[in-house]
């Protein structure tokens, strides 16, 4: 019997990506070419931008509006539990943190909304706890990353192999690849010798 599967992709017509790297980049264009009005909202000024120069450049290009120096504090939703827009404050900078750039500091009174319908979160390259908090015997070190055998991705939970960003933090494509290699290598063995 064929099954048919359905592929839904929710099209905003008006989105805001919170985060200034290159995935929120990324994620703003993608709203874009997909027809929706499109805002990067971001805490610190473009100077602190972590996403490459010509990332930037090209979003702007694309005509991906800019909201610096602004810090989202809530996502409002409507009667239904829809988004409706973002509350946000103004920021200013103030003295360097611990990374070397310039805290971002609320200003006092500078409260506002921007009405949405979408809100994608592209914050930082710590690896989702879901999968760590949901799984009993799945261990992670200090930085929440899956502790896994370098050699074949075998965690410590038996059956559950993990490769990539999940296990190093953030890194490279290639090296991710070679860990999925590694991971299905160990995968197999594990399988043949059930």
């Amino acid at each position: 019997m064929r099954q048919a599967y359905l592929n839904v992709i929710m099209r905003g017509k008006k989105v805001a990506v919170v985060g200034g790297g290159n995935v929120a980049m990324d994620a703003a264009r993608t709203a874009l070419r997909l027809g929706a009005e499109t805002h990067i909202v971001y805490r610190r000024s473009e100077e602190e931008l972590p996403a490459r120069v010509e990332e930037v450049h090209h979003a702007k290009e694309e005509g991906i509006i800019f909201d610096l120096l602004t810090n989202p504090v809530e996502i409002l939703s409507d009667e239904n539990g829809w988004v409706r827009g973002i509350k946000c404050v103004r920021m200013e900078l103030g003295e360097p943190d611990e990374s070397g750039r310039r805290r971002p500091v609320v200003k006092k009174g500078s409260e506002f909304e921007i009405e949405l319908d979408t809100v994608i979160m592209a914050l930082g390259t710590s690896p989702n706890p879901l999968i760590s908090s949901t799984t009993q015997g799945l261990e992670t070190n200090k930085w929440k990353c899956i502790i896994a055998d370098e050699a074949n991705g075998r965690t410590t939970k038996e059956g559950v192999y993990a490769g990539g960003d999940a296990v190093t933090g953030a890194a490279t494509v290639i090296l991710a690849m070679g860990a999925g290699k590694a991971a299905a290598k160990g995968i197999d063995e594990y399988l043949s010798a059930k």
